[in-house]
């Protein structure tokens, strides 16, 4: 009977100290406590950046590449009518047929579109429209955020200021304005003419 003590000693032993050692290590990582400092080694500055919003990038607004056929389109859409001067003379973007879906459009900064239009020349994707009316105080700010993510994957030669922000990605041109707390933006196909 004592062999069989000493054995289960034996297993027991080896467990005991590295539960431990496990508790001394699990110690020196822990929280200081009250009127305790961490180490200036150990100090960790808290992530005060706004967590990343994907609704944010232009892409989201995407639901199929530029040139699929209008019936391949995952919504349900409405034709809409637009109104243009004819003394101006339409221009080529103008002749576009433009259809909203019948529900939301996909969330662009944060919010849901007041319009969506999905623009088509010859049945085809061609174009693109959002616009959202932002809070007056933060329009502009939105505005700088936006922008600047959108021209960092920007060709060079992109524009941007406090009111626009135009730029070419791939085969993508962007074209984004701040108007009276509204801002719009335009999706084109580069490859029109």
């Amino acid at each position: 009977m004592s062999q069989r003590r000493t054995g289960h000693w034996r297993l027991w032993f080896p467990a005991a100290v590295l539960a431990a050692l496990a508790a001394c290590h699990a110690s020196s990582t822990r929280a200081p406590g009250p009127g305790q400092a961490l180490p200036p080694d150990r100090v960790v500055a808290p992530d005060t950046r706004p967590p990343q919003d994907a609704s944010y990038d232009w892409h989201g607004l995407l639901l199929a590449p530029f040139g699929s056929v209008l019936k391949d389109i995952p919504l349900t859409l409405h034709e809409v009518l637009l109104f243009r001067d004819d003394s101006h003379g339409a221009t080529a973007a103008e002749e576009a047929e433009c259809y909203a879906p019948d529900a939301p459009g996909p969330r662009f900064v944060g919010q849901t579109p007041d319009e969506y239009l999905l623009c088509f020349k010859q049945d085809r994707l061609s174009r693109i429209h959002a616009s959202v009316r932002l809070s007056g105080a933060q329009a502009a700010d939105v505005f700088a955020v936006a922008c600047a993510g959108w021209m960092q994957h920007a060709a060079p030669g992109g524009e941007s200021s406090a009111a626009a922000c135009q730029g070419r990605q791939d085969a993508i041109r962007f074209s984004a304005h701040l108007d009276d707390d509204t801002l719009s933006i335009v999706l084109d196909s580069a490859s029109e003419p």
